[in-house]
């Protein structure tokens, strides 16, 4: 059983782990728009940037241990109801999301250590939609990321929300000197998140329902997507400081955020 201190040390860690990687998903994305650099900006593609790193590999390992935190603090925040959500409709899927966070940070966390040990580049293997369309049939699979779309609009603009109304504050002790910039740092991140996850969403449910394909999508994708619109470059500029922006907020998560378990 872990100790209260050592197990508020592992959310910490969790967070600054999560803070890491999107600290290089904003700096990558921002030198794609200024085409330089040729990583992927995506939570894999921030991984393997710091795995080119010097100590590389002992980056990873801390990584790792970072992500088992973050996993450990979101399966106990939905199962323990640490945030007092509740169990109402909306505190429900609050919990629900916190749980699915902890499942894709496990899928992370193991695709991370998967990098250490087979010392490639590409650990990923098949895709999760090939392996789908292999057991369930490409109707099914269609489905299936059509309801998976649908949650990452939803997690979009639960962020949109947070971000506005800043209601990440009543969980974070933050110094009164340094007060109004924080606040607005974590504001942009959240609603710049918000933004992406919604355009991950929108593409897989137009993928799956209207082209009738079924892919993998993620922050790479929303970022390729948003390049193709008017003013794209400008807006992958605007939200490339923003998911950087969400790397200082969980940074600061780390260090500010009250932890009860």
């Amino acid at each position: 059983m872990i100790n209260s201190t050592g197990y508020q040390l592992l959310a910490r860690m969790g967070y600054a782990a999560r803070g890491i990687i999107y600290l290089t998903i904003g700096a990558l994305a921002f030198l794609s728009v200024l085409g330089l650099g040729d990583e992927e900006a995506s939570s894999k593609g921030a991984i393997l940037n710091l795995k080119h790193q010097p100590f590389g590999k002992a980056l990873l390992v801390m990584l790792v241990v970072g992500l088992l935190g973050y996993v450990i603090w979101r399966f106990t925040q939905g199962i323990k109801d640490t945030d007092e959500h509740g169990h109402s409709w909306k505190g429900m899927m609050i919990r629900t999301g916190l749980i699915v966070s902890a499942i894709t940070h496990s899928i992370l966390c193991y695709w991370t250590v998967t990098l250490l040990l087979t010392d490639k580049d590409d650990s990923s293997g098949q895709s999760a939609s090939t392996n789908l369309t292999e057991y369930l049939g490409s109707e099914i699979t269609a489905w299936v990321f059509g309801v998976v779309g649908a949650i990452l609009v939803g997690v979009g603009i639960a962020h949109l929300i947070k971000g506005f109304t800043a209601r990440f504050e009543k969980y974070m002790a933050m110094p009164d000197t340094h007060y109004g910039w924080m606040t607005k740092v974590c504001q942009f991140g959240l609603i710049s998140r918000g933004v992406v996850w919604c355009i991950i969403g929108w593409i897989i449910l137009r993928s799956a329902f209207i082209s009738g394909t079924s892919e993998n999508k993620g922050i790479g994708d929303a970022l390729d997507w948003l390049r193709t619109t008017l003013f794209g470059s400008s807006l992958t500029m605007i939200i490339a400081i923003g998911l950087f922006a969400f790397g200082l907020y969980s940074l600061l998560e780390a260090i500010y955020r009250r932890i009860e378990n």
